[in-house]
């Protein structure tokens, strides 16, 4: 298994949108910052799926690997679901997430804040992109329209566009 280098993530990040939209000075070490798209207040033992503010994709030799700020972790904030990104995947991730504060109180993480790192590794294999119903997740038309465009051009010989296109109007909306 091999990590992308921030350099050949910064050219997937421009070549084919795998982080949309980016902002350079969220990109950190080997990885980048993933942010969420609007404020949660999250209560003692409560659970809530918070949604990222940039769109995900892992390229068909590539999978996504997250891992949580300490920022959040040393307030007790604990991620559930947070470990992986299929190979092929395009959308929002819906983190899930618990307040398992000492105190009990409540943890807020305010809309722009630097949530989650992910980093990516490189597959070994024949690609197996992923085709579940959370395709394009969280998308607007635009966007989802964009990587319809970008994966049948990119990669024809794994995605089908009318597949994907139906993919798209099946997704999950915000």
């Amino acid at each position: 298994m091999t990590v992308l280098g921030k350099s050949e993530l910064i050219k997937l990040v421009e070549e084919v949108k795998c982080i949309h939209p980016f902002d350079y000075d969220l990109f950190d070490g080997d990885g980048y910052v993933l942010t969420v798209r609007q404020e949660t207040v999250l209560n003692y033992l409560e659970h809530r799926n918070v949604i990222s503010n940039e769109v995900v994709f892992s390229p068909p030799d590539l999978v996504g690997h997250l891992t949580a700020k300490s920022k959040f972790g040393r307030l007790g904030l604990s991620f559930l679901n947070s470990v992986k990104v299929h190979s092929g995947f395009v959308g929002r991730l819906a983190l899930e997430l618990v307040n398992l504060n000492n105190e009990r109180a409540p943890i807020t993480i305010k809309r722009g804040d630097p949530l989650i790192h992910i980093e990516f590794s490189r597959r070994e294999g024949l690609p197996s992109p992923y085709n579940g119903q959370y395709m394009f997740q969280y998308l607007s038309d635009e966007e989802a329209e964009m990587y319809t465009n970008i994966l049948s051009k990119n990669y024809p010989m794994l995605f089908n566009i009318e597949e994907l296109r139906n993919k798209a109007k099946e997704r999950v909306k915000v």
